[in-house]
C-alpha cells in the first residue's frame, strides 16, 4: 500500500511538473505573441470607457495639461496662451516658485473615488483609465521608484488605489495610462536659477544632461521599466495605456519585452488584457495585430477590421482641467461614440477633475447627459459588431490623429449600423423634419441583406411608428417630437 501511494505521489508530481513545464508563456518575440494573444471579448462588448487626465497641472487650471512644460518657455505663445508671463505674474518667477512647488497645493481634498465611479457607471462607461503619470513625471499612483508621487506628496493618498477599488467594486473594468518616456525632454533648463536645473529636483525633472539627447540614455529607459513594471504589477490593470514616446528613436528595446511581461500578467490574473498604443506617424512600434491601436482626437473612415479606439476629450483645448474650457456638446459626442462603434472602434473619453478632487459642472453634465441617452439606445452599442457596411449619409469623416476638428455636424441622413446577432441596429444621426427617415442601404433588392424584414421597432422612444420597404429605401415614418436626443434608433429583425 505504502509503495502504490508513492507511485502515485511521484505520479502526480511528475505530472504537474510537466504541465507546468508546457504552461505558455510570452517570449518577448512578435511570433510568439501572435501565437496566442487576442483582444478580450470583455473589451469589444464594452466599446466607451472614461479617460482621466488629473494632477499637479490642475492647481494653475491654466493652458492645458502641458502647463509644466510650457511655464518654462520663455517668449512663446501655445495655442493662444502665454505660460511663462501668466506663470511670472500669477506665482512669481521661475527661481522662486517653480512646478514642483504646485504639488503641496494639489490636496484633492474632496475626492471621493465611489463618486466619481458612481457617475462614470450613470454615463454608461465600461472601463476607467486614469492617467497613472504624465509627462510631468509626478507619479499619481505609490511609486516605489520616486518620491514625487500622490502618496507621499500633495493628496499624501493613494488615489489610484482607491480609483481602482471602487471601479472595480462597481464592475467595471479599471486601466492606467503611461506617458512618462517623453518627460526626459519635458522641461526647458536653460536657466540655472530654474528648478528645473537644481540636481535636487532631478527626480521629478530628471537631469540636465539628458536634455536634447536624440534617444534616450540606457538610465532613463531602465528607469521607465522600474515605473512601469510597477503599475503593472501593483494594480493589475486590464488597459494599459502608452501615449506618444514610446514610438521615438531608442525605445525599440523595450517594445516586445514589456508586451510580453503584461501579456504574461494577464495569464498570471487570468484575464484577458488590452495594451494600447498610438504607433505615431509610421512609427509601427507594435504589429497592430497584437495590441489595440489608439487615434488621439480621431477617428477611422470606414470599418476596420481589428479592434481600436479613439481618445478624445469633452473639453476642446485641453485634457485637464482649465478654467473657461470650450466644450463640446453631448450630442456631438454621442454622434462620434455611434460612428465609432460602427467601424469596429471603442472610445476612451476623458475629462479633467480640479485639484480638489471635484469633478467641473460642466463635465458632470455631458456624462450624465450621454447616460440618458445610452439607457434609451445601449443595445444598439453595447455587444454588438460592425454590419457590412458601416452606414450612409453625405457626411464624411476625416482619419486620423488629431482630425476631429475637421469633420462637420452629422444630418439625419446619415444612418450608421450595428450587428449583434441576427438583428440590425441603423441608428440616425440626426431628426428628419418630417419625421420620415429613410434607410437607403435597406431598399429591396440592395446587395447587402437578401432576407425580407419582418419588423422595425424604434427603442428610442414610444412613439408610433409605420415603415415600408421600397425601391428607394427602407422608410420609416415616426410620429411625434423627437424623443430624445441627438441620434435615434431602429431595431430590425428579419424573416
Amino acid at each position: 500500500m505504502a509503495k502504490t501511494a508513492w507511485f502515485l505521489l511521484c505520479f502526480t508530481v511528475l505530472l504537474n511538473t510537466q504541465a507546468k513545464a508546457e504552461e505558455f508563456r510570452y517570449e518577448p518575440d512578435w511570433d510568439s505573441i501572435r501565437s496566442h494573444y487576442q483582444v478580450p471579448e470583455w473589451f469589444r462588448d464594452a466599446k466607451f470607457g472614461i479617460f482621466l487626465h488629473w494632477g499637479p497641472y490642475a492647481v494653475p487650471a491654466y493652458g492645458g495639461e502641458k502647463y509644466p512644460k510650457y511655464m518654462y518657455y520663455k517668449g512663446r505663445e501655445k495655442h493662444g496662451y502665454n505660460h511663462f508671463k501668466h506663470h511670472e505674474e500669477t506665482y512669481g518667477k521661475h527661481s522662486e516658485f517653480g512646478y514642483k512647488d504646485f504639488i503641496p497645493m494639489f490636496k484633492a481634498e474632496n475626492f471621493n473615488a465611489e463618486e466619481w465611479v458612481a457617475l462614470f457607471k450613470e454615463a454608461g462607461a465600461k472601463y476607467v483609465v486614469p492617467v497613472a503619470e504624465h509627462h510631468d513625471a509626478f507619479a499619481m499612483y505609490a511609486s516605489k521608484h520616486t518620491k514625487w508621487n500622490v502618496a507621499e506628496m500633495g493628496p499624501k493618498k493613494d488615489t489610484m488605489r482607491m480609483l481602482a477599488d471602487a471601479t472595480r467594486a462597481a464592475g467595471l473594468k479599471f486601466g492606467a495610462s503611461s506617458h512618462y518616456a517623453n518627460s526626459r525632454n519635458y522641461y526647458s533648463k536653460k536657466d540655472p536659477s530654474w528648478d528645473t536645473s537644481d540636481p535636487a529636483n532631478q527626480g521629478l525633472y530628471w537631469k540636465a544632461s539628458e536634455k536634447g539627447l536624440a534617444e534616450p540614455s540606457q538610465e532613463f529607459k531602465d528607469h521607465w521599466w522600474d515605473r512601469t513594471t510597477d503599475i503593472i504589477d501593483q494594480y493589475e490593470p486590464d488597459v494599459l495605456w502608452f501615449d506618444f514616446g514610446l514610438d521615438k528613436p531608442g525605445w525599440q528595446s523595450v517594445h516586445k519585452k514589456i508586451l510580453a511581461y503584461y501579456y504574461n500578467k494577464g495569464l498570471d490574473w487570468n484575464k484577458g488584457v488590452v495594451f494600447q498604443d498610438k504607433n505615431m506617424k509610421g512609427a509601427k512600434s507594435f504589429p497592430e495585430d497584437l495590441i489595440v491601436l489608439d487615434i488621439e482626437r480621431g477617428r477611422m473612415s470606414d470599418i476596420r477590421e481589428l479592434p481600436w479606439q479613439t481618445d478624445t476629450a469633452v473639453g476642446k483645448r485641453s485634457w485637464g482641467y482649465i478654467k473657461n474650457e470650450e466644450y463640446k456638446t453631448s450630442g456631438y459626442l454621442i454622434d462620434e461614440l455611434i460612428d465609432i462603434v460602427s467601424k469596429n472602434g471603442c472610445l476612451l473619453l476623458n475629462i479633467g477633475p480640479k485639484a480638489d478632487g471635484t469633478i467641473p459642472d460642466q463635465d458632470q453634465a455631458i456624462l450624465k447627459e450621454i447616460g440618458v441617452w445610452m439607457t434609451l439606445n445601449g443595445e444598439a452599442i453595447y455587444s454588438t459588431r460592425p454590419w457590412k457596411i458601416y452606414g450612409e449619409g453625405p457626411t464624411k469623416v476625416a482619419s486620423g490623429n488629431h482630425s476631429e476638428s475637421e469633420n462637420a455636424d452629422n444630418v439625419a441622413a446619415d444612418i450608421r449600423f450595428t450587428v449583434n446577432g441576427d438583428v440590425l441596429y441603423a441608428t440616425s444621426l440626426g431628426w428628419p423634419e418630417d419625421g420620415v427617415f429613410t434607410v437607403t442601404s435597406l431598399a429591396k433588392g440592395n446587395p447587402h441583406e437578401s432576407r425580407k424584414i419582418k419588423s422595425v421597432e424604434f427603442i428610442s422612444g414610444s412613439n408610433k411608428t409605420k415603415w415600408k420597404q421600397t425601391a428607394d429605401g427602407l422608410r420609416i415614418s415616426v410620429k411625434g417630437n423627437q424623443p430624445c436626443e441627438a441620434a435615434y434608433v431602429f431595431k430590425i429583425e428579419f424573416k
